[in-house]
């Protein structure tokens, strides 16, 4: 049976495993759903068509599965699925989606959401996605894996960001952001590669040095940016990581973020 402090308030209806742990002062609405050894620590409020996967960890005063923040949404049972091994903290926030777009938030697994962060609606959260603390993401937004937010780094409506890129705190992102990439400032800029995120993921030397001559090629090469686009693709195409660069900007219908000219300086080092 789950161990449910006597303080809590579970609806009838909720689906808990057998060992999930609520604890006190927590509330589980009665279209929730979780998994095996996920613990709600206390002040917890779970609501919604919200699905909660295996051994997260919540702490208090985290609010998931409220209605979206949208002006559009007109009270339908749209969703909010969360993966598993997740640490979310104090006062994160996340919604579940609208109508207008699959109707489902969705969040993976092995993330760490620090304190005051927020995925909004309609967003698509990777694994192994780190949040500092306040960093949020507008409705819609699309997030890779390995992927690192600063404090207080905030991504408006509709961004993709690729995987293994890197916000720095209090950046404004406004466009897609490239895959690896390293994104700063109050109107964001790419102002190179996420070398240490790509290290840390065990990325070769020689990887490492190949991103950085499709980046270079990319951004600071000759000719329109579409004519450099299609010669890297032919010249470096086959390459899996500078494929994956060009597959995410031609797959894109929306503004990039785009290097800037110190950018090179600071990719080398």
């Amino acid at each position: 049976m789950p161990m449910i402090d006597p303080s809590a308030r579970v609806a009838d209806g909720a689906r808990l495993a057998d060992d999930v742990e609520v604890g006190p002062f927590c509330t589980v609405g009665p279209n929730v759903e979780i998994g095996a050894g996920t613990r709600l620590i206390s002040h917890v409020a779970i609501t919604g068509h919200t699905v909660i996967g295996e051994r997260n960890t919540i702490h208090p005063f985290a609010s998931l599965g409220t209605p979206p923040q949208s002006t559009h949404y007109r009270g339908g049972p749209t969703r909010l699925v969360v993966g598993s091994d997740n640490d979310i903290r104090e006062g994160v926030t996340m919604n579940t989606g609208t109508e207008d777009d699959h109707g489902l938030t969705r969040v993976g697994s092995h993330c760490f959401f620090m304190v005051g962060s927020h995925v909004g609606h309609d967003c698509v959260v990777g694994d192994h996605v780190t949040f500092a603390n306040n960093a949020v993401l507008g409705g819609h937004v699309q997030v890779g894996s390995y992927v690192v937010f600063g404090g207080q780094a905030a991504v408006r409506q509709f961004v993709r960001i690729g995987d293994f890129a890197m916000i720095v705190g209090l950046s404004g992102v406004r466009a897609d952001v490239i895959p690896f990439g390293l994104v700063h400032g109050q109107s964001a800029e790419l102002i190179g590669l996420n070398v240490v995120g790509m290290k840390r993921r065990g990325l070769s030397k020689a990887d490492i040095h190949k991103v950085h001559r499709g980046f270079e090629a990319l951004f600071f090469g000759a000719g329109t940016f579409r004519e450099r686009l299609d010669l890297v693709a032919a010249d470096l195409g086959d390459d899996p990581l500078i494929g994956q660069i060009v597959g995410f900007i031609r797959a894109g219908t929306r503004p990039l973020t785009m290097g800037v000219k110190r950018a090179a300086l600071r990719a080398a080092t």
